[in-house]
């Protein structure tokens, strides 16, 4: 405190510790507050409210276990409540876009940390920002174009004759993962090269120089002193493509449902605003759990993180 107040003076001092009041309580705690206080009262007409059916109680949340259906898991047969099949869905399927963001955004981070020389970084850098000057609405709806039955991607293959005839591209999950991969690749990038960029390259030659094959130099040298990045990156791009609705409501199917759907249809549709604050700290809850479990898989700590 004493050294803000030094550096910035008391006026601008106060003045970023009113606006950071304002951001987290008034604009984060209390609304989530609210939400948090009504997912436990009942969905009952506006007269009602405050009257004897007006209780607290974990209704809301188990509502989550109505109508069973048929689902199979590794060979194995046997009923789940739909919504938490796609619960469980959301959450396996954000798991593999993290997993495939980070194996497609390593090579992508060492090169620009250790090998592209430093004239040619601010251009990289820009081809990278680019497709974020344009809104994920429509990047989601140029995938739609590009993976339709009549789509770029069916004629392209066709006249090299890779396939016979149209695929319907659009079906399960796969245009959801391709999606939520190409939306958050660049949250996965730039962690991994900020760690990768602050590892001395002493040690990447000492271990050339000692015999070291590549992987195990990357193994033994890059991947441990890039693991803040690491978890930094996997924790925005898991929690991004789980809390994630454009994507999945333009690339999904009828098959390939994501729980924010199933959030947005019971709040906008149904009008229960309190099943869906039940159901959206559901998810909250459990995708804090995954993300805490992978930091002590990967004995990662949050100032990690935060570094």
């Amino acid at each position: 405190m004493q050294d803000l107040l030094r550096r910035y003076g008391i006026a601008l001092t106060w003045l970023c510790i009113g606006l950071t009041f304002f951001w987290l309580v008034i604009l984060v705690v209390l609304p989530n507050f609210t939400m948090l206080e009504s997912s436990f009262r009942p969905y009952i007409a506006q007269s009602e409210i405050g009257g004897p059916l007006d209780f607290y109680s974990l209704g809301n949340y188990m509502k989550i276990f109505g109508n069973e259906v048929d689902f199979s898991f590794f060979g194995y047969d046997f009923k789940m409540p739909v919504r938490v099949k796609v619960f469980y869905l959301t959450i396996v399927y954000s798991a593999l876009v993290t997993v495939i963001t980070f194996v497609m955004s390593y090579p992508l981070a060492y090169y620009l940390a250790k090998i592209v020389s430093p004239k040619s970084l601010p251009t990289l850098f820009l081809l990278l920002f680019v497709p974020l000057w344009v809104s994920e609405i429509l990047r989601s709806f140029a995938w739609w174009i590009i993976l339709a039955l009549k789509g770029p991607l069916n004629v392209i293959l066709l006249w090299l004759g890779i396939i016979d005839t149209e695929i319907r591209w659009i079906s399960g999950f796969s245009p959801v993962v391709v999606g939520l991969v190409y939306t958050y690749v660049l949250f996965m990038v730039f962690p991994l090269y900020n760690s990768m960029q602050s590892l001395d390259s002493n040690q990447i030659e000492a271990a050339e120089d000692l015999g070291s094959p590549w992987w195990r130099t990357h193994w033994r040298v890059i991947l441990p002193h890039a693991k803040p990045g690491i978890a930094s990156g996997a924790v925005m791009v898991f929690m991004l493509s789980a809390g994630s609705l454009l994507v999945p409501s333009l690339l999904g199917s009828t098959t390939s449902g994501w729980f924010t759907q199933t959030i947005q249809g019971i709040m906008m549709d149904g009008q229960d605003w309190n099943t869906g604050a039940a159901f959206a700290f559901m998810l909250l809850l459990v995708c804090t759990i995954f993300v805490s479990l992978m930091m002590r898989v990967f004995g990662v700590k949050l100032s990690d993180i935060a570094k």
